[in-house]
């Protein structure tokens, strides 16, 4: 197997990040593992292919055995024993990186995922800035002089990064003339460079691991942890691993994947709104049951998704696995007090419910949410670092209450597919442009809730909803005369040159997979097509 890089704009500094050794090394992940994630992947579509035709899924009788037997993961290192606050966001541009590294949050998420486009400066640059991170030399000068640089009077937060999910290519990196895995990328360059680096700092290479689907998966995540600290000569263990359980079937799967990655495994995570894209993705042509109300209204009190965290939250403690709880999507705005004031009390609440039923923590998107969480965790931990002694014996959920989408309060309305298309357009067209997170209407979109938006959409015309507002019914015609006026409201807020260079291209992306007979498995497979 070859290697080879195609560049496709120079990039500063970027010799240092993919050299010689650096670059054999994800060579030799995708010859040892790339194989099993294509079968992995083949499987994929086998399941979902087998859950349209029935209607169900379960938890598997195979594995009976690993959710009845004790055992728990490894024990946490030091640097993880506390996270009560966790800060999310991309990791390029420098800017953003040091922000969060400042932001007081116990953790920062480093994310080359769903808050980051896989340009190739992005991919490059965010492992620059954090290999700098871990140097402590990353710093950064705006075009009005501004300064930033990390600080030295307070602790920097723990970086755990997330490399992209398994479905994802790397199209700058060819392996024999192919596409390389964008995981396998996006883990290699990162465990090559800063392992030791961060090991060193009291540290260690930390990770989120996305969209799986099975505990097979989570096999493969762990034996590329295994190969690649053999591979480095770093002590087998050192890797730690928190999964976003944010796919229905993964839900069904959350003791399995722990025992998997049991020596590596750091927790889970509520991965509330791909958790609802997934739903969605997943019982698509399921019926009219399955079709969720506008995606405003989805609420986490629903009880559908009450069963999903409160599962989460048993299984993890059971393990001895941290509990993460989900995004505070809500951000403030400093130019408007009511609407940071309103901010502050919706992100207060989400997060009080989530430290009484026993998460050890919680992710916000904003430095300015980072004392509310904190403030949260604090009354519920006092000086305890976490509450993994929280057992919710009490708690016992079935396949019933996982799958019961049909009590989740809420209509479908016009607002809503207006809301949906305005979003999927909006957040597609600044994800061309270069960035994965986007504030619209002083929420913090990322991929996720595009990919809800459009997905709602399709299932929507597939089922003939009815608009509980108007009356009408969701058909082809009706979704492209609103998305064609939605589209023009882009138009006149962000001007022509962008509506030509982004909202234009972005309005026929929406157009293409929502309007298709068939459905599209991620929105960011053929918008990855758009970018350099």
């Amino acid at each position: 197997m070859a290697i080879s890089v195609t560049d496709p704009r120079p990039i500063e500094r970027a010799e240092e990040i993919l050299n010689p050794k650096a670059l054999a090394f994800v060579e030799a992940l995708h010859t040892r593992f790339a194989g099993t994630r294509a079968e992995l992947f083949a499987a994929r579509r086998v399941k979902r292919q087998r859950v349209a035709e029935t209607g169900k899924l379960d938890f598997l009788p195979e594995t009976k055995d690993v959710r009845d037997r004790d055992w728990t993961v490894a024990p946490a290192p030091a640097a993880l024993q506390d996270r009560r606050v966790e800060m999310t966001g991309p990791a390029s541009p420098a800017k953003m990186a040091i922000n969060a590294l400042n932001s007081g949050a116990k953790v920062w998420l480093a994310d080359l995922e769903d808050a980051s486009t896989p340009a190739w400066s992005n991919v490059v640059g965010s492992i620059l800035n954090l290999r700098d991170a871990a140097d402590g030399t990353l710093s950064f000068t705006s075009a009005e002089g501004k300064e930033y640089r990390l600080r030295t009077d307070a602790p920097l937060a723990v970086v755990v990064a997330r490399p992209r999910g398994w479905h994802m290519p790397e199209k700058h990196v060819l392996l024999d003339g192919e596409p390389a895995v964008g995981a396998l990328v996006d883990f290699g360059l990162h465990f090559f460079h800063l392992a030791e680096r961060l090991l060193k700092n009291g540290q260690g290479p930390y990770y989120y691991l996305p969209k799986m689907e099975s505990h097979l998966e989570a096999r493969l995540w762990n034996d590329v942890f295994i190969f690649a600290q053999d591979y480095l000569g770093i002590p087998q263990g050192t890797v730690r691993a928190t999964v976003l359980i944010e796919t229905i079937p993964a839900a069904f799967e959350m003791d399995e994947i722990l025992y998997e990655l049991r020596d590596h495994a750091s927790g889970l995570n509520a991965g509330r709104w791909d958790y609802l894209f997934s739903i969605i993705k997943y019982f698509r042509d399921a019926g009219p049951e399955f079709v969720l109300p506008d995606r405003a209204s989805v609420a986490m009190t629903a009880p559908f998704m009450r069963a999903y965290t409160e599962l989460l939250v048993k299984t993890c403690h059971h393990r001895g696995a941290f509990a993460m709880g989900g995004m505070a999507a809500v951000i403030p705005n400093r130019r408007h007090p009511e609407v940071t004031a309103a901010a502050f009390e919706k992100v207060r609440a989400d997060k009080t419910r989530e430290a009484n039923d026993g998460f050890d923590g919680s992710w916000v998107a904003h430095p300015d949410l980072v004392p509310i969480c904190q403030e949260v965790f604090d009354a519920v931990l006092g000086d305890r670092p976490n509450q993994l002694d929280k057992q919710r014996p009490e708690v016992s959920v079935t396949t019933e209450q996982l799958l019961d989408i049909a009590s989740a309060k809420g209509q479908v309305t016009e607002t809503g597919l207006r809301l949906n298309l305005y979003v999927a357009v909006a957040y597609t067209a600044v994800w061309l442009s270069g960035s994965g997170a986007v504030a619209i209407h002083n929420l913090m979109e990322d991929a996720a809730t595009a990919e809800i938006s459009r997905s709602q959409v399709w299932q929507q015309i597939r089922n003939k909803s009815v608009l509980a507002d108007t009356g009408n019914t969701v058909t082809r015609e009706l979704v492209e005369r609103i998305l064609g006026e939605e589209t023009g409201r882009l138009r006149a807020e962000f001007g022509d040159e962008a509506f030509r260079l982004y909202y234009g291209p972005a309005s026929n992306l929406i157009a293409d997979i929502c309007l298709s007979e068939e459905y599209t498995d991620f929105l960011t497979l053929p918008a990855y097509e758009l970018v350099g």
